[in-house]
Protein backbone atom coordinates (compact mmCIF):
# COMPACT_ATOMS: atom_id res chain seq x y z
CA UNK A 1 0.00 0.00 0.00
CA UNK A 2 1.45 3.33 -0.90
CA UNK A 3 0.83 4.62 2.84
CA UNK A 4 3.30 2.04 3.71
CA UNK A 5 5.57 3.05 1.08
CA UNK A 6 5.50 6.84 2.20
CA UNK A 7 6.16 5.63 5.43
CA UNK A 8 8.93 3.53 4.53
CA UNK A 9 10.53 6.47 2.96
CA UNK A 10 10.26 8.76 6.41
CA UNK A 11 11.61 6.06 8.32
CA UNK A 12 15.11 6.16 6.90
CA UNK A 13 15.41 9.68 8.61
CA UNK A 14 17.05 8.94 11.19
CA UNK A 15 15.86 10.86 13.80
CA UNK A 16 12.24 9.91 13.07
CA UNK A 17 10.76 7.95 15.73
CA UNK A 18 7.53 6.88 14.67
CA UNK A 19 5.00 6.82 11.87
CA UNK A 20 1.43 6.74 12.50
CA UNK A 21 -1.74 6.66 10.42
CA UNK A 22 -5.27 8.47 12.21
CA UNK A 23 -7.61 10.68 10.11
CA UNK A 24 -11.51 10.13 9.39
CA UNK A 25 -10.43 6.70 6.99
CA UNK A 26 -9.06 5.19 10.28
CA UNK A 27 -12.05 5.81 11.99
CA UNK A 28 -14.56 3.08 12.48
CA UNK A 29 -16.77 5.38 11.30
CA UNK A 30 -15.96 7.08 8.03
CA UNK A 31 -17.49 7.77 4.21
CA UNK A 32 -16.08 8.34 0.69
CA UNK A 33 -15.16 11.98 2.38
CA UNK A 34 -12.81 10.77 4.62
CA UNK A 35 -9.24 11.12 3.90
CA UNK A 36 -5.68 9.58 5.88
CA UNK A 37 -3.82 11.34 8.11
CA UNK A 38 -0.26 10.54 8.22
CA UNK A 39 1.87 11.44 11.23
CA UNK A 40 5.21 12.14 11.64
CA UNK A 41 6.64 11.83 15.07
CA UNK A 42 10.91 12.83 15.13
CA UNK A 43 12.98 14.26 17.99
CA UNK A 44 13.67 17.31 15.45
CA UNK A 45 11.66 19.18 12.69
CA UNK A 46 12.18 17.09 9.05
CA UNK A 47 13.66 19.96 7.00
CA UNK A 48 11.17 21.23 3.67
CA UNK A 49 13.57 20.05 1.45
CA UNK A 50 13.47 16.32 2.38
CA UNK A 51 9.73 16.46 2.98
CA UNK A 52 9.47 17.48 -0.84
CA UNK A 53 11.74 14.94 -1.91
CA UNK A 54 9.85 11.97 -0.02
CA UNK A 55 6.59 13.24 -1.02
CA UNK A 56 7.37 14.30 -5.08
CA UNK A 57 8.13 10.56 -5.52
CA UNK A 58 4.37 9.64 -4.90
CA UNK A 59 2.61 12.73 -6.44
CA UNK A 60 3.05 15.84 -8.47
CA UNK A 61 0.37 17.63 -7.13
CA UNK A 62 1.28 18.49 -3.43
CA UNK A 63 2.05 21.21 -1.36
CA UNK A 64 4.61 21.69 0.86
CA UNK A 65 4.70 23.68 4.53
CA UNK A 66 1.69 24.25 5.47
CA UNK A 67 1.38 25.80 8.98
CA UNK A 68 -2.76 26.43 9.44
CA UNK A 69 -3.26 24.14 12.14
CA UNK A 70 0.04 22.44 12.20
CA UNK A 71 3.07 21.67 10.46
CA UNK A 72 2.15 19.60 7.88
CA UNK A 73 2.14 18.85 3.90
CA UNK A 74 -0.38 17.46 1.77
CA UNK A 75 -0.84 15.30 -1.78
CA UNK A 76 -3.36 13.97 -3.73
CA UNK A 77 -3.05 10.36 -5.23
CA UNK A 78 -4.49 9.37 -8.36
CA UNK A 79 -4.30 5.63 -8.42
CA UNK A 80 -5.84 4.80 -6.12
CA UNK A 81 -7.34 7.86 -5.77
CA UNK A 82 -6.75 9.07 -2.13
CA UNK A 83 -5.74 12.04 -0.41
CA UNK A 84 -3.09 12.22 2.16
CA UNK A 85 -2.28 14.78 4.92
CA UNK A 86 0.97 14.63 6.87
CA UNK A 87 1.60 16.15 10.18
CA UNK A 88 5.11 16.33 11.67
CA UNK A 89 5.22 16.51 15.15
CA UNK A 90 7.82 16.22 18.16
CA UNK A 91 7.74 12.96 20.14
CA UNK A 92 8.30 14.21 23.19
CA UNK A 93 5.36 16.81 22.95
CA UNK A 94 3.18 14.00 22.66
CA UNK A 95 4.21 11.96 25.48
CA UNK A 96 3.92 15.28 27.76
CA UNK A 97 0.18 15.43 26.82
CA UNK A 98 -0.34 12.54 27.23
CA UNK A 99 1.14 12.63 30.52
CA UNK A 100 -0.62 16.01 31.43
CA UNK A 101 -3.87 14.84 30.75
CA UNK A 102 -4.37 11.10 30.87
CA UNK A 103 -1.54 10.51 33.97
CA UNK A 104 -1.79 13.97 35.75
CA UNK A 105 -5.94 14.55 34.99
CA UNK A 106 -6.13 18.24 33.63
CA UNK A 107 -9.20 18.88 31.51
CA UNK A 108 -10.22 22.19 29.44
CA UNK A 109 -13.04 23.24 27.98
CA UNK A 110 -13.96 20.84 25.74
CA UNK A 111 -12.22 18.28 23.84
CA UNK A 112 -10.26 17.16 26.45
CA UNK A 113 -9.04 13.86 25.54
CA UNK A 114 -9.42 14.54 21.70
CA UNK A 115 -5.38 14.52 21.36
CA UNK A 116 -5.27 10.96 22.92
CA UNK A 117 -8.06 9.76 20.75
CA UNK A 118 -5.79 10.68 17.93
CA UNK A 119 -2.73 9.05 19.78
CA UNK A 120 -4.92 5.83 20.71
CA UNK A 121 -6.36 4.91 17.48
CA UNK A 122 -3.75 5.51 15.40
CA UNK A 123 -2.25 3.03 13.41
CA UNK A 124 1.58 2.36 13.70
CA UNK A 125 3.58 1.88 10.42
CA UNK A 126 6.96 2.22 11.98
CA UNK A 127 7.82 2.52 15.19
CA UNK A 128 11.67 2.08 15.76
CA UNK A 129 11.76 1.90 19.55
CA UNK A 130 8.34 0.74 20.09
CA UNK A 131 7.96 4.36 21.69
CA UNK A 132 4.50 5.01 20.22
CA UNK A 133 3.10 1.12 20.88
CA UNK A 134 4.15 2.20 24.79
CA UNK A 135 1.35 5.34 24.10
CA UNK A 136 -1.08 2.82 22.90
CA UNK A 137 -0.65 0.56 25.03
CA UNK A 138 -1.49 3.05 28.24
CA UNK A 139 -4.23 4.76 26.66
CA UNK A 140 -5.96 1.23 25.93
CA UNK A 141 -5.83 1.18 29.65
CA UNK A 142 -9.01 1.93 31.95
CA UNK A 143 -10.30 5.50 31.78
CA UNK A 144 -9.05 7.48 34.39
CA UNK A 145 -11.71 7.96 37.14
CA UNK A 146 -10.00 11.43 38.32
CA UNK A 147 -9.72 12.41 34.65
CA UNK A 148 -13.25 11.98 34.32
CA UNK A 149 -14.58 13.89 37.15
CA UNK A 150 -12.05 16.60 36.02
CA UNK A 151 -13.45 17.23 32.73
CA UNK A 152 -17.12 17.35 34.09
CA UNK A 153 -15.88 19.89 36.96
CA UNK A 154 -14.24 21.64 34.23
CA UNK A 155 -16.89 22.27 31.82
CA UNK A 156 -20.21 21.47 33.54
CA UNK A 157 -20.51 25.28 34.79
CA UNK A 158 -20.02 26.88 31.66
CA UNK A 159 -23.29 24.94 30.33
CA UNK A 160 -25.25 27.10 32.47
CA UNK A 161 -25.08 27.69 35.89
CA UNK A 162 -21.94 30.64 36.06
CA UNK A 163 -23.25 33.88 35.38
CA UNK A 164 -20.56 33.65 32.80
CA UNK A 165 -22.02 30.28 31.05
CA UNK A 166 -22.67 29.47 27.58
CA UNK A 167 -26.42 29.43 28.20
CA UNK A 168 -26.49 32.87 29.76
CA UNK A 169 -24.11 34.40 26.94
CA UNK A 170 -26.78 32.95 24.20
CA UNK A 171 -29.64 34.88 26.32
CA UNK A 172 -27.78 38.02 25.94
CA UNK A 173 -27.00 37.30 22.19
CA UNK A 174 -30.81 36.72 21.74
CA UNK A 175 -31.48 39.67 23.45
CA UNK A 176 -29.26 42.04 21.17
CA UNK A 177 -30.26 40.04 18.27
CA UNK A 178 -26.68 39.08 17.34
CA UNK A 179 -26.56 35.70 15.30
CA UNK A 180 -23.03 35.46 14.88
CA UNK A 181 -22.20 35.47 18.73
CA UNK A 182 -25.09 32.69 19.46
CA UNK A 183 -23.81 30.87 16.33
CA UNK A 184 -20.00 31.19 18.71
CA UNK A 185 -21.89 30.34 22.07
CA UNK A 186 -23.54 27.51 20.64
CA UNK A 187 -20.45 26.02 19.31
CA UNK A 188 -18.44 26.24 22.30
CA UNK A 189 -21.83 24.63 24.66
CA UNK A 190 -21.75 21.74 22.07
CA UNK A 191 -17.66 21.48 22.69
CA UNK A 192 -18.29 21.09 26.46
CA UNK A 193 -21.58 19.24 26.57
CA UNK A 194 -19.91 16.15 24.12
CA UNK A 195 -16.65 16.66 26.51
CA UNK A 196 -18.54 15.69 29.39
CA UNK A 197 -20.70 13.28 27.79
CA UNK A 198 -17.66 11.40 26.41
CA UNK A 199 -16.15 11.50 29.42
CA UNK A 200 -19.24 9.87 31.74
CA UNK A 201 -19.03 7.24 29.08
CA UNK A 202 -15.34 6.82 29.82
CA UNK A 203 -14.80 6.75 26.02
CA UNK A 204 -11.64 9.27 24.62
CA UNK A 205 -13.10 11.91 22.43
CA UNK A 206 -13.00 11.73 18.63
CA UNK A 207 -12.65 15.43 17.36
CA UNK A 208 -14.96 17.60 15.58
CA UNK A 209 -16.59 14.95 12.77
CA UNK A 210 -19.60 12.84 13.21
CA UNK A 211 -19.72 13.08 17.06
CA UNK A 212 -23.18 11.91 16.98
CA UNK A 213 -22.75 8.79 15.13
CA UNK A 214 -19.51 8.08 17.55
CA UNK A 215 -21.44 9.10 20.67
CA UNK A 216 -24.08 6.33 19.08
CA UNK A 217 -22.11 3.52 18.74
CA UNK A 218 -19.46 4.16 21.54
CA UNK A 219 -21.48 5.62 24.44
CA UNK A 220 -23.92 3.73 26.50
CA UNK A 221 -25.44 6.49 28.28
CA UNK A 222 -26.81 9.30 26.41
CA UNK A 223 -29.50 11.25 26.95
CA UNK A 224 -33.30 11.05 26.07
CA UNK A 225 -33.98 12.38 22.62
CA UNK A 226 -30.86 12.96 22.21
CA UNK A 227 -29.76 13.23 18.34
CA UNK A 228 -33.29 15.78 18.29
CA UNK A 229 -31.89 17.66 20.58
CA UNK A 230 -28.91 18.64 19.28
CA UNK A 231 -30.18 18.85 15.96
CA UNK A 232 -33.34 21.32 17.27
CA UNK A 233 -30.36 23.44 18.57
CA UNK A 234 -28.11 23.93 15.66
CA UNK A 235 -31.73 24.98 13.84
CA UNK A 236 -32.61 26.96 15.93
CA UNK A 237 -29.33 29.30 16.19
CA UNK A 238 -31.18 32.81 15.36
CA UNK A 239 -34.30 32.32 17.05
CA UNK A 240 -35.40 32.82 20.50
CA UNK A 241 -36.50 29.34 20.29
CA UNK A 242 -32.85 28.49 20.89
CA UNK A 243 -33.01 28.80 24.27
CA UNK A 244 -36.43 26.33 24.95
CA UNK A 245 -34.56 24.14 23.15
CA UNK A 246 -30.78 24.32 24.97
CA UNK A 247 -33.01 23.70 28.32
CA UNK A 248 -34.00 20.77 27.01
CA UNK A 249 -31.11 19.64 26.07
CA UNK A 250 -29.30 20.29 28.95
CA UNK A 251 -32.18 19.10 31.03
CA UNK A 252 -31.83 15.69 29.82
CA UNK A 253 -27.90 15.88 30.15
CA UNK A 254 -28.48 16.54 34.04
CA UNK A 255 -30.95 13.60 33.98
CA UNK A 256 -27.64 11.07 32.77
CA UNK A 257 -24.97 12.36 34.79
CA UNK A 258 -26.84 12.67 38.03
CA UNK A 259 -27.10 16.57 38.12
CA UNK A 260 -30.49 16.40 38.47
Amino acid sequence: MILNDIASEFSKIDFVNSVVLSGSKTNLINDDMSDYDLYVYSSKPVPLDVRKIIISKFSNKYTIGNTFFEDGDDLSILNPKMYIDIMYRNLDWAYKEMDWVWNKYNARLGYTTAFLHNLKTSKILFDKKYEFERIVEELNLKYPEKLKQSIIDKNYPMLRNLETSYYKQIELAVKRNDIVSQNHRVAALLASYFDILFAFNEQTHPGEKKLIQYAQKFCKDLPKDFEQDISAVIKLVGSSQILPALTKLLDELDIVIGKK
